[in-house]
């Protein structure tokens, strides 16, 4: 991989990651069509996330420090007799409901494969109806009734739904963001606490995503070349810092039916690109 591809799609994923139009699904476009795929590719693709994770941190610190310091003081509760489901603060709650999303994601898990093989096959015909699924569901959440539930009013029901709905954005074209926070507005959620909720969630899916491609990639001996990756690293952190300082305007503002209309079109362009390379039997490559 050279550093100019790296580069690239360092500033696809930084861009990508933090809009509803699914950064996984555009970086597999990018490796069909320019040949860098295969388990480096998904080496790369880790790493990637790896940097867009650092934004995360910078962007919700805050919270993220919030909600470590309520999770001690919840096992001194838990261990004093003290613990108390209805009468648990905000942050508290928001804890419980995080891990019970992330559990939604173990039954996908069996499933790792089938996702893994999608991101890496010679066709984007999948990719493509997965863009057209974000699209859906970008466009209905533009239209539903606004929320006001906070952190406190987070129930069980609503960190289920999240969750499946996390799990199913793990095939590539279906946006992560996209799908918690339109699932998290589904049920109801001010845009704020949507917002907070679903890249936070975030947190340990992504890593934990990234752990189990980097462990697979080492067991094939896959040869790194360290400066592309060291830099496209950098650069999805960097680029995902200034992305992401616009998801409370897309939010605020209503304006995922743009992104429903990019995806849309996106998805009708990609399938009929992959109709074209399964007659003619050839690959668009750049």
């Amino acid at each position: 991989m050279s550093i100019l591809d790296a580069i690239f799609q360092a500033i696809v994923q930084g861009l990508t990651e933090f809009l509803p139009v699914s950064s996984s699904g555009h970086l597999s476009l990018i490796q069909h069509f320019t040949g860098n795929s295969g388990e480096g590719a998904l080496m790369f693709s880790a790493v990637l996330h790896l940097g867009t994770l650092v934004a995360v941190f910078i962007a919700f610190w805050d919270t993220i420090w919030a909600l470590i310091k309520e999770f001690f003081v919840m096992i001194k509760d838990v261990f004093t007799g003290k613990f108390r489901w209805k009468t648990m603060n905000g942050e508290r709650r928001m804890i419980i409901m995080l891990v019970i999303s992330l559990a939604m994601l173990i039954p996908f898990y069996f499933f790792k494969d089938f996702f893994t093989g999608v991101a890496e096959d010679d066709s984007i015909m999948l990719e493509g109806f997965c863009f057209l699924y974000t699209a859906l569901i970008l466009f209905l959440s533009d239209r539903c009734v606004k929320g006001h539930k906070e952190p406190k009013d987070i129930n069980v029901r609503n960190a289920v739904t999240i969750g499946v709905f996390q799990g199913v954005a793990l095939l590539p074209g279906v946006s992560r963001s996209g799908s918690t926070i339109c699932s998290a507005l589904f049920c109801g959620f001010s845009r704020d606490t949507a917002v907070r909720y679903s890249f936070i969630l975030g947190i340990p899916a992504i890593l934990g995503g990234c752990l189990l491609e980097v462990k697979d990639a080492v067991a094939t001996n896959v040869q790194i070349d360290v400066i592309p990756y060291l830099i496209g690293f950098v650069i999805a952190a960097v680029v995902g810092v200034g992305a992401i300082k616009m998801v409370s305007w897309l939010v605020k503002s209503e304006k995922f039916k743009i992104f429903a209309i990019y995806t849309f079109i996106l998805g009708l362009v990609v399938i009929g690109i992959s109709i074209y390379e399964l007659v003619s039997g050839q690959r668009l490559a750049f």
